[in-house]
């Protein structure tokens, strides 16, 4: 198939390939390949690739780090991306289900700990004889109840901080994380740390809800969502400190991309403009009336 191409590519007739010609058509093929660079909300990471087992477990997972290659073809496809620490990766369990009916299922939190694939903490619970890892929200601790049900009453439940319920059973003015975009099928938006999302109404069977980029969403009564504030709230004002660190983080430099004066995405500084004088409008005569009996 890439035989196939190259020889396509080629801009002169058959009787005419030579040796020559075949060999600069590859060398141009080979530095140009057709690669499929990523789009914003695509969802593939050129980070690293987790190697998920068949079932759920809570045994630290292996990773592969990439350095922003493509995983076929080996070539840089995002350039921001580079080096950084091997960590472990912990499987978050984003489906928060419970009973339907009855009382909401109780649920113990093990251990609060930090993540370094992801921003926001993470906590480990156990379910009867389950372990998962959820996300930690902003007061979690260790031996925390928190609970979880898919039921809709009549009227709006008290929620406390970590309580996952369907965003009917919520009132008005909670804020939320982990909201899910279709029932049953697990958290979806708000994972970022020191992040929440904010119910606003209810119309009829459907829910607005107004997510951290003030954009407001028309969900499911019936979709799932855990209340509170995500945690590690300063990650965001935290300074990276060093070049070195932001190394360790993944992130190869970026000099000379940002310039005050004459940077590309700087913003120019330009001396100020003259003063504009501003005077009244000259008063002139009145234009003469002139009164006539035709309409």
């Amino acid at each position: 198939m890439a035989l196939n191409r190259l020889f396509a590519s080629l801009t002169i007739t058959p009787s005419l390939i030579t040796r020559r010609s075949i060999h600069v058509t590859a060398i141009n093929f080979a530095s140009h390949p057709d690669i499929m660079k990523p789009k914003p909300g695509l969802g593939k990471s050129y980070r690293r690739i987790v190697h998920f087992p068949d079932q759920y477990t809570v045994k630290p997972l292996e990773v592969t780090n990439l350095a922003g290659r493509d995983p076929e073809s080996g070539r840089v496809v995002a350039k921001g991306i580079g080096g950084g620490i091997k960590h472990k990766y912990h499987w978050i369990d984003w489906v928060r289900d419970g009973p339907t009916e009855g009382p909401p299922q109780e649920e113990k939190v093990i251990q609060v700990m930090e993540d370094g694939c992801r921003t926001a903490h993470i906590a480990l619970v156990a379910v009867g004889a389950k372990l998962k890892y959820i996300l930690a929200t902003e007061n979690m601790k260790a031996g925390d109840i928190i609970k979880s049900s898919r039921h809709l009453p009549r009227i709006p439940v008290r929620a406390n901080e970590g309580d996952a319920y369907v965003l009917g059973a919520l009132p008005a003015g909670t804020i939320v994380h982990c909201v899910e975009k279709v029932p049953g099928q697990g958290g979806l938006f708000i994972h970022a740390a020191g992040t929440c999302g904010t119910i606003l109404r209810k119309q009829d069977d459907r829910v607005i809800v107004q997510m951290p980029s003030k954009r407001m969403f028309s969900l499911d009564q019936h979709c799932m969502a855990v209340v509170g504030r995500l945690s590690n709230i300063d990650h965001g004002t935290t300074p990276i400190g060093s070049p070195q660190r932001n190394r360790w983080l993944g992130n190869r430099p970026r000099s000379g991309l940002w310039q005050r004066k004459s940077g590309r995405h700087g913003r120019k500084i330009k001396p100020p403009k003259p003063v504009k004088e501003i005077t009244a409008a000259a008063k002139g005569a009145l234009p003469a009336v002139r009164m006539t009996m035709c309409p």
